[in-house]
């Protein structure tokens, strides 16, 4: 059982969410980021570590920041992304029940 019943506008931004995050290549390029030792990876090391080329990278990153579950900055040549713990949260939130015992 939710906290309470998550209204028409609160789901739709969800929705939006799953949607980026219904992708393996998406999920493995953040399962990356979450895993680096410093919470963040450069876009030059991530086409090699998914196996997919420069371009299809740069695609799959895009939709993750355009959901705002990834920030991007730019660090002269190099893009660095990182996950936006608020947003990580906010899902937590949304969906956790209230008889969950986790904090």
């Amino acid at each position: 059982m939710l906290s309470e019943v998550l209204d028409e506008d609160r789901a739709g931004e969800l929705a939006q969410v799953f949607k980026a995050l219904a992708d393996p290549v998406r999920v493995r390029l953040m399962s990356i980021i979450a895993a680096s030792s410093n919470g963040e990876a450069c876009a030059c090391d991530l086409p090699t570590a998914v196996g997919r080329s420069q371009p299809t990278v740069s695609h799959h990153l895009s939709v993750l920041v355009g959901a705002g579950i990834v920030a991007r900055e730019q660090r002269g040549k190099w893009a660095w992304f990182s996950l936006r713990d608020e947003m990580i949260e906010s899902i937590r939130t949304a969906l956790r029940p209230t008889c969950d015992p986790t904090p």
